[in-house]
């Protein structure tokens, strides 16, 4: 059995700056690519950033620039760091992990955690 769990979301003014982390735990096997994915209500859930490795990472283009998404292998990890913080960046902030290698892929999540950006 595997869990997904989330910390650092908050309340945080414009502009600033915040830190979210997820760890994997229980049962883990092979790591494929981790995730941040946030939703908004009435709207579907959005891929902000993915992490295969250092060198294949993808954001979304409207956190480009301001958002970093960084992962510990050892510690089975994703962090995202997330700056220049706007109003539209507020939402629930899930992280995905996916497990496998060579084979299908099993899909997990976190259980959300609020960013709440004030102007």
């Amino acid at each position: 059995q595997v869990q997904l769990v989330e910390s650092g979301g908050g309340l945080v003014q414009t502009g600033g700056s915040l830190s979210l982390s997820c760890a994997a735990t229980g049962t883990i096997s092979t790591i494929y690519d981790m995730a941040w994915y946030r939703q908004v209500p009435g709207k579907q859930r959005e891929l902000v950033a993915n992490i295969v490795d250092d060198r294949t990472i993808t954001y979304a283009d409207s956190v480009k620039g301001r958002f970093t998404i960084s992962r510990d292998n050892a510690k089975n990890t994703v962090y995202l760091h997330m700056s220049g913080l706007r109003s539209e960046d507020t939402a629930v902030y899930y992280c995905n992990v996916r497990f496998g290698h060579g084979g299908p892929l099993y899909e997990y999540w976190g259980q959300g955690t609020q960013v709440t950006v004030s102007s």
